[in-house]
């Protein structure tokens, strides 16, 4: 995962940044990106009522409030190795369904069973590939019998990700991966089903914006800009 010191320096711009580097080809700004993640679990993944949620690598916690207004009375806490964020996400929020937690990167603060959702949102590509194995096997420790891990991720396969990864300032020591590579590292520690859907097919600007009800149906295809896997225990 991202060293505490090396995200700690991007954190009072990170959207700034992130927007600057995203905008001029996508057409729209990293809130957009937080946001889309969300609607789309709550769009196409079965959730319970009240479900508690796990933002694993929240960074500045800018998704939890999304959480909160699309899944209704999610209980969300996010937890991240940078001190600074934790920090800095505390301030940005005064409602009880929202909580941080620093995390030491290797347990999770919290007994077994206890989350329906563990969130990953582009955070797999951050840890050192030795590390990976034990992060996931933490999730699943502390994943109810009936809850999902749900990771978003950069895909590799298309070259637009590529050029904004590359060329993203807190992402220069980021190493891709696929959904198949991912997938992989699932079963040896103990997860069962994974569905694989791939998402933003289409810049959110000029006349492709009249196609994007259309990346529902190419979720199949492997060339979208993100993919995300919904794993079951």
């Amino acid at each position: 995962m991202i060293h505490q010191s090396e995200f700690d320096k991007y954190i009072k711009e990170y959207r700034k940044i992130h927007t600057d580097n995203i905008k001029g080809i996508s057409g729209q700004d990293s809130e957009y990106f937080s946001e889309y993640k969300i609607a789309e679990i709550r769009d196409r993944i079965r959730l319970p009522e009240a479900p508690v949620i796990l933002d694993l690598g929240c960074g500045d916690g800018n998704s939890a409030k999304f959480f909160v207004k699309y899944i209704k009375n999610a209980d969300y806490t996010g937890i991240d190795v940078s001190s600074d964020s934790i920090e800095y996400a505390r301030t940005q929020y005064n409602d009880e369904r929202i909580r941080f937690e620093l995390y030491d990167g290797r347990h999770i603060p919290a007994p077994d069973g206890k989350y329906d959702i563990i969130f990953i949102s582009c955070v797999m590509h951050h840890i050192a590939p030795n590390k990976r194995a034990a992060i996931l096997k933490e999730c699943h420790r502390v994943l109810k019998k009936t809850g999902k891990l749900i990771i978003f991720e950069h895909n590799p396969y298309n070259p637009i990700t590529l050029k904004v990864v590359n060329n993203c300032p807190f992402d220069e020591n980021a190493v891709l991966m696929t959904a198949g590579m991912i997938k992989k590292q699932l079963r040896p520690v103990g997860f069962g089903r994974v569905r694989i859907r791939y998402t933003i097919f289409f810049p959110r600007k000029w006349f492709f914006r009249s196609l994007l009800f259309l990346e529902k149906y190419l979720s199949w295809l492997p060339l979208g800009g993100q993919y995300y896997l919904e794993v079951s225990k």
